[in-house]
């Protein structure tokens, strides 16, 4: 290049040698003579007896000159460079071609590179490393790599896929394309040895979806309106309406309205009335199967408990029947099966009467039976009715000369009487 630059001042020297020449010559006043009038002209440098003219052929010069290697260093009285002698956009670009520009500059542009480092060909540019403060309005085919930190105002992707961690000063937005919706947008995961776990936007009715399940940190819980509704121990005490169909250990539980539990116990809040069975009790507590019901209904100063139905009721131990109570009101206690039941009282009784005398321990209010003898009392024999043998009426209003009563000697109606226990007067 060097060569070319020297050969060029001297090119350009020469052709103002030449110019300065011509136009001093120019500058002469043309002679007046017409050369077609002048005689005896010669015709060849011979005729002006030059001998030795050159015939255009290199090799008859005489003394010809070392032949130039192209080499800047083998010049002899190098030039300076070609930039020190060439004013300010004189050099034409077509000028150049093919050869190596080093420190280049421009209004524009300042080359201080030592290697090749932009390519330009007919596929594009091509450079390993760009550094600017914009690039503006330009689209990227292929992969692009970014290490370090990358400002965007607005950042519009089809498919997002990332493993560092996001900072953000503002929300993350989802925006519909035109008519479209949100519906779909959210976070996807995409596993390709499962399925894609989602976290995303359905409506009909609008709700965030989710494929996994939501894990929050221990204390922490679920709200609506900033009001705890679910806790790790406890539902919030604004749920009142739930269809929890199975739970674990409820403690302290308390409840408004009716309940249901496994469509077998039913409490009616209204009545205040609770069926095991029965979603009708017919009593506070009503126990019902298939064909009786057994009831416990306080009423007033009284409690009822017994079989609302027509059953006897039984009062056993140890499996078996200890006292009976029978849909006719007949009371038995024990069984003709077992007859081992043994009845105590400790106090008074009293049957059909309401005030026992506090020196009785038996008070009746008509006959008893003792070892199959009926025993009454009357003021005279009977006259009527059935009596058998051993039958005692005890004389109700005795009198001196009188008897203690009477006693039957044989059955029948009334059967026959005779007295005993004679008073004295």
């Amino acid at each position: 290049m060097s060569d070319i630059n020297d050969k060029l001042v001297k090119m350009r020297d020469g052709l103002v040698a030449v110019s300065t020449a011509v136009q001093a010559i120019a500058d002469q006043p043309a002679p007046m003579a017409n050369w077609s009038n002048i005689q005896g002209t010669p015709t060849s440098l011979q005729g002006y007896g030059i001998t030795n003219a050159f015939d255009g052929d290199y090799e008859n010069l005489f003394n010809k000159p070392a032949s130039f290697s192209g080499s800047y260093n083998d010049l002899t009285d190098q030039p300076s460079p070609l930039k020190a002698h060439i004013n300010d956009r004189e050099l034409s670009g077509n000028k150049i071609h093919g050869g190596l520009i080093t420190l280049f500059k421009s209004v524009g542009v300042t080359d201080t590179a030592t290697a090749t480092q932009l390519l330009v060909d007919d596929t594009g540019i091509t450079t390993d490393n760009v550094d600017a403060n914009t690039i503006s309005a330009h689209t990227v085919t292929g992969a692009l790599n970014v290490q370090g930190l990358l400002t965007v105002e607005r950042l519009e992707v089809t498919e997002l896929s990332v493993d560092v961690r996001n900072e953000r000063s503002s929300s993350l937005e989802f925006i519909p394309n035109s008519g479209s919706t949100i519906a779909g947008k959210g976070l996807l995961w995409r596993d390709s040895d499962t399925y894609t776990k989602q976290l995303v936007w359905h409506e009909n009715p609008d709700r965030i979806f989710s494929t996994e399940n939501i894990d929050l940190s221990a204390g922490k819980h679920f709200s609506i309106g900033t009001i705890p509704v679910l806790t790790e121990e406890a539902l919030g005490v604004t749920v009142v309406n739930s269809s929890l169909q199975s739970t674990g250990v409820l403690n302290s539980l308390e409840v408004n309205g009716n309940v249901t539990i496994d469509q077998f116990i039913f409490w009616e809040s209204e009545s205040n009335r609770l069926g095991i069975g029965t979603d009708a009790p017919n009593a506070a507590l009503s126990i019902v199967s298939l064909d009786a019901e057994f009831i416990v209904e306080p009423e007033g100063a009284s409690i009822k408990m017994g079989a609302w139905t027509n059953n006897d009721l039984d009062i056993i131990t140890d499996d078996q029947t200890r006292l009976s109570i029978k849909a006719n009101g007949v009371i038995q206690a024990g069984t003709s099966e077992a007859p081992i039941a043994v009845v105590k009282v400790f106090g008074q009784l009293g049957i059909g009467v309401n005030n026992i005398d506090a020196d009785v321990t038996l008070s009746t209010s008509g006959p008893v039976k003792l070892d199959g003898r009926k025993m009454q009392s009357g003021a005279t024999a009977p006259s009527a009715g059935i009596y058998a043998l051993g039958d005692i009426v005890w004389n109700s209003n005795p009198r001196p000369t009188g008897y203690v009563g009477w006693i039957c000697t044989r059955g029948g109606t009334p059967g026959t009487w005779k007295a005993f226990g004679s008073i004295s007067s």
